[in-house]
């Protein structure tokens, strides 16, 4: 919302960005109008988080992960540290006390996302001004202070306290910036105990400043819980994580996703659409569709990942029609094949099919990892595989239904072991099978049992692939 240009690549020339220009639009000028007011703006007027908790259930979720603080600093809970929070400014309410609530009451393990470590350098443009137009060369409102507010509505506030820009750009994070940062954490791990805690930072954050928070802040997690349970429960999740490290936090690629079967369990997080609710007037909504997402859950759980599904609220509080569509459709997929999701664990491979490509090969994504949902389309040759946690019973899922009707497993031909038995879920009828030296072929029904990725219930004996699969499945 501070003036960003945007260079046109075939004229050279730079101009506005779209969001800039509807901030001052119908906002007014920065200088006057900045994110601060735009935190006062919102107030989730119409936050069920109960309905939405139900919903969210229903689509298959088994644990909840709301946002404590974001870039922008504003504390979403009722923060001992921090004055620029929601029950003082905006809604007036304990954004994740209330989503605390509801997700425990359902049953669901409940985490919170912190992102205020980048705040430093993330707001350090409101320290500067339009460089072109009637405006040009007018101090932004990042530098204003708390005398700066008599007469207004934030008369009392420090903005210093949110935008935390008594410094030059570029420079590291004060020390006092740092140990505020690390007293909000530690309040908000006492106040609500969350299952998981999620940093938007590499490794831990303010690690170019003091590694010793974040390290601090994981033993308090870590420890706290484990006086709450008689042994820790806690996940920590930061992104850019080596294999060591692994050992002790869980990685989480961002927008994106694993190429292998990880020995560790780790995530994906991404969004139905764009991180933060887009109006139209910026873009088209753009939601993944049902079977996007299936899919690439499909894809994370069969290399011993979890998704993290972001799905973005209004201003008020509430989702719209086509975002309540996808999740009433992933909703109808795990109602059916849930049992070949939950609490499953990788099997020899991850899968087979020409979607599953040498390591290297893939379409790359953020921080690392694949993009999270493929371009290129699938067909009925894409199969991932899950097993129980006894290993007892084998799921193929197949991510397309075979055209002609009979679905072909490579990695089960003769060789793979002795089969005993093959079911498709939600599907009651008998469904014929044969395992050949060229896979296990099944006759599939005349009849979906739902729309996208069809589970196959199988057991045997010491059933191992009986063909080498491509790199990037092991």
């Amino acid at each position: 919302m501070y003036e960003e240009e945007i260079v046109d690549k075939k004229t050279g020339k730079s101009h506005p960005s779209a969001q800039y220009k509807y901030h001052v639009e119908h906002y007014g000028p920065q200088s006057k109008f900045g994110f601060k007011d735009i935190d006062n703006l919102w107030k989730a007027e119409k936050w069920d988080p109960e309905k939405l908790i139900a919903l969210y259930k229903r689509a298959g979720a088994r644990y909840f992960v709301a946002l404590a603080n974001h870039h922008d600093n504003l504390d979403c809970y009722d923060s001992k540290y921090q004055p620029w929070n929601t029950l003082n400014i905006g809604p007036k309410k304990d954004i994740v006390g209330g989503w605390a609530k509801a997700a425990r009451a359902a049953g669901l393990r409940f985490g919170v996302t912190v992102h205020a470590g980048r705040t430093w350098s993330w707001f350090e443009p409101a320290q500067g001004s339009d460089t072109n137009g009637p405006l040009m060369g007018v101090p932004y409102d990042g530098k204003l202070t708390k005398a700066d507010g008599k007469g207004t509505w934030w008369e009392g506030y420090d903005p210093q306290d949110l935008y935390a820009q008594n410094h030059k750009p570029g420079e590291k994070p004060s020390r006092e910036y740092c140990d505020k940062f690390y007293n909000r954490t530690i309040d908000l791990i006492d106040k609500y105990q969350p299952d998981l805690l999620y940093f938007d930072d590499g490794v831990l954050p303010l690690k170019g400043v003091d590694e010793q928070y974040g390290l601090k802040i994981a033993a308090h997690l870590y420890n706290s819980n484990m006086q709450k349970h008689g042994g820790n429960e806690a996940v920590m999740n930061t992104k850019g994580l080596n294999e060591e490290q692994r050992k002790c936090l869980v990685w989480d690629i961002e927008r994106g996703k694993s190429d292998r079967i990880e020995p560790l369990p780790w995530q994906t997080d991404t969004c139905i659409g764009g991180w933060h609710y887009a109006r139209s007037v910026f873009e088209h909504h753009g939601y993944k569709k049902p079977q996007d997402v299936i899919r690439m859950l499909v894809d994370i759980v069969s290399k011993n990942g979890n998704l993290l599904l972001n799905v973005p609220l209004r201003g008020d509080g509430t989702i719209d029609e086509d975002e309540v569509a996808c999740l009433e459709g992933i909703a109808k997929w795990t109602a059916v094949n849930g049992e070949a999701i939950y609490a499953t664990r990788p099997w020899e491979v991850s899968g087979e099919g020409p979607s599953t490509l040498p390591a290297g090969t893939e379409e790359k994504g953020h921080f690392g990892g694949l993009k999270d949902v493929s371009s290129k389309p699938y067909t009925s040759e894409d199969i991932r595989f899950t097993r129980s946690k006894d290993g007892k019973t084998l799921y193929a899922i197949a991510l397309e239904w075979p055209k002609d009707g009979k679905l072909v497993v490579k990695s089960l031909a003769a060789g793979a072991g002795k089969i005993n038995g093959l079911s498709l879920l939600g599907h009651e009828g008998k469904i014929d099978w044969e395992q050949t030296a060229d896979g296990l072929t099944v006759t599939m029904p005349k009849e979906k049992p739902c729309d996208v990725a069809y589970s196959l219930r199988i057991t045997g004996e010491n059933l191992k692939p009986a063909l080498k699969a491509a790199p990037s499945a092991q």
